[in-house]
């Protein structure tokens, strides 16, 4: 008789993670309780945010009395599920603890907490974590700690998608797949240990969107490293979810996928002009136009093609396009991350998302450390501080750059003054504007939207000598359009407060 028979009322088994926000779903749990067989009676599936309290999660995780508490790792969560686990243990030392996911995978190079628990499942986990749980729950934990996860064929495993529930449906975003691994081997990425890429049988997954589609679903993320890589593939999911749309998409439908930028068939082209404003976006990997740089790290990229296909996407799709560059590359250098955000910025995606290098465990860019002088910090998520070709000082100008640009650019709040910002020299002018911004607010957070407009009137004209009242016009415009209430002059010359009524109101504000 099999432990799921013999404790029907009992959590044997709890699944968990911290996500980042509430809006994220875990796929990687779903996939691992759909693939749980008998287990599923007596296991439960439970998320936290990074923001919770460690001790509230404790207790609502021994609420549920598990014996075994598997915990799915990464680089963004595991000083939170650290001081989770440690409290646990504390607690109750008898509760048997697994990890997986990519941020103990790769063992030896391990964070801390791998020393706090009972197991580590390294690679996939659908099968081996099910065998694990059963091993335990019987009574004959192995003697390994380490265990190494057991690649299946993808017909053979369970899809995830009947354990969203209507929560989910409603206010979270639902992770999907059409394919898993990568054929391509960028250094700075953890799919570059893959051995190639494979797809789930179209008529299958189609089926389970449809699935999620009839039950509310109108947010699909996909994870797919490489969704234009099999055109046929694409092509057929990109008519599914044509299909399901109107002139104006008024279901609200969106989907997101991640494409290579540099391979754009006509077939898919076809396709892509028709989707309606608001229902597709595409995350575009550039990360650099430095050929030197590509092939250090090993990174195929087609730089005339790439730019010609954003072009074209900008000129004839309404997809929101979001870009990526990662700056603190090896040989990467100050002046060449301008180049290439330079070139990316003229191309127009609405968003350009800044990323500095990260370390992520196992990834085959560590092998550049000793050469290149890369010195990343020791906290997560392992940051660079400092390479041979840039100092730390710039890489904390371009942090502050990547901050501003989020809060200033990729909101599109400032549509008609970040022109004026930019000029003929987008990177320079900026990192002015970013330089001055932080020597005068000291902060890169936490900044009001009115305060930005009285920021933006305060600094540009002086810093990047921008006429005043073209800058106000323009800062007119797209106050109009900010939905804040009352009047662009009265944010930008605020009433002065006499002393008298300064105490009057710090008298009110203890009331």
């Amino acid at each position: 008789m099999t432990a799921a028979q013999t404790n029907k009322n009992k959590t044997e088994v709890v699944l968990t993670t911290l996500n980042s926000r509430y809006i994220h779903s875990s796929f990687s749990l779903r996939y691992l309780y759909a693939n749980l067989g008998e287990l599923q009676a007596v296991t439960e599936l439970v998320e936290f945010t990074i923001h919770d309290r460690a001790i509230d999660m404790v207790e609502k995780l021994l609420a549920r009395q598990p014996t075994i508490i598997g915990f799915s790792v990464y680089i963004w969560n595991v000083v939170e599920t650290t001081a989770v686990i440690q409290l646990l243990k504390t607690v109750r030392p008898d509760i048997v603890v697994v990890l997986g996911g990519p941020e103990v995978s790769h063992l030896p190079d391990q964070p801390a907490v791998v020393e706090d628990v009972d197991y580590v499942i390294k690679g996939p986990g659908e099968t081996s974590f099910r065998h694990l749980c059963e091993q335990v729950l019987q009574g004959q934990p192995p003697e390994q700690r380490v265990i190494a996860g057991v690649p299946q064929a993808l017909e053979e495993l369970n899809m995830p998608y009947a354990y969203y529930d209507d929560e989910d449906l409603r206010n979270r975003i639902i992770y999907v797949e059409a394919s898993r691994g990568c054929p391509f081997k960028c250094e700075f990425c953890l799919s570059s240990l893959d051995k190639t890429a494979k797809t789930f049988t179209l008529d299958r997954f189609l089926e389970e969107m449809d699935r999620l589609y009839q039950q509310g679903a109108r947010n699909f993320k996909f994870i797919d490293r490489t969704f234009n890589l099999k055109v046929s593939h694409s092509t057929a999911i990109l008519q599914f979810f044509l299909d399901r749309m109107d002139v104006d998409n008024s279901s609200g439908l969106m989907v997101h996928f991640e494409v290579i930028p540099d391979r754009l068939p006509d077939a898919l082209k076809d396709l892509l002009v028709q989707f309606p404003a608001n229902s597709l976006q595409f995350e575009v990997g550039v990360q650099t136009f430095d050929p030197e740089v590509q092939s250090l790290i090993s990174r195929r990229q087609d730089n005339e093609q790439t730019r010609a296909n954003l072009k074209w996407l900008r000129q004839q799709t309404q997809a929101h396009i979001h870009a990526d560059l990662i700056f603190g590359l090896p040989s990467d250098t100050l002046t060449g991350f301008a180049d290439s955000f330079n070139q990316l910025y003229a191309l127009g995606p609405q968003e350009i998302q800044l990323g500095i290098l990260k370390r992520l465990r196992g990834a085959p860019i560590n092998r550049h450390s000793a050469e290149y002088g890369m010195v990343y910090s020791p906290a997560p998520p392992y940051t660079v501080l400092q390479t041979r070709d840039i100092s730390f000082d710039e890489l904390q100008r371009v942090g502050r750059f990547a901050r501003y640009w989020d809060m200033f650019a990729n909101q599109g709040r400032f549509k008609h003054s970040l022109p004026l910002i930019m000029g003929d020299q987008p990177f320079e002018q900026f990192l002015i504007f970013s330089d001055a911004l932080f020597n005068h607010a000291q902060s890169t957070w936490k900044i009001s939207l009115k305060r930005q407009f009285a920021l933006l009137f305060e600094l540009v004209p002086v810093v990047l000598a921008v006429d005043p009242e073209q800058l106000r016009t323009a800062l007119v415009l797209d106050f109009e359009r900010s939905g804040l209430k009352g009047q662009l002059d009265t944010v930008l010359n605020p009433p002065k407060t006499s002393k008298s009524g300064q105490a009057n109101a710090r008298q009110a504000r203890h009331l």
